[in-house]
């Protein structure tokens, strides 16, 4: 396993079931590509919170402070988020999109 200084964050709103299955795809990947990392879970549990985390739905993966899977939304509120992945839409990305933006980062490192 290979440690690299990369900030993992999930940031997710507790009623949106889907970040638990976000995590395990993280953790998944990360496995996968060789990397030992802790991912670090950021409840936002306001609206105040949504603001001030620019939280664009949960689950958000945040790489070294930025959104992953950046969406362009600037409004920001609690509630779910939506992404497409190649088995259509779901709640949380697959494992080998997150392997994909990992291994992207990591190249540019």
């Amino acid at each position: 396993m290979i440690e690299k200084n990369m900030e993992i964050e999930l940031l997710y709103f507790d009623d949106c079931p889907s970040w638990r299955n976000a995590v395990d795809s993280i953790e998944k990947s990360l496995k996968n590509i060789g990397i030992e990392q802790k991912v670090t879970l950021i409840p936002v549990e306001t609206q105040e919170a949504a603001i001030e985390n620019e939280f664009t739905g949960s689950p958000m993966i945040r790489v070294n402070g930025i959104d992953l899977f950046p969406t362009g939304q600037t409004d920001y509120a609690l509630g779910c988020r939506v992404y497409q992945t190649p088995e259509g839409f779901k709640g949380w990305p697959t494992e080998e999109m997150i392997s994909e933006k990992l291994s992207l980062i990591l190249s540019e490192e």
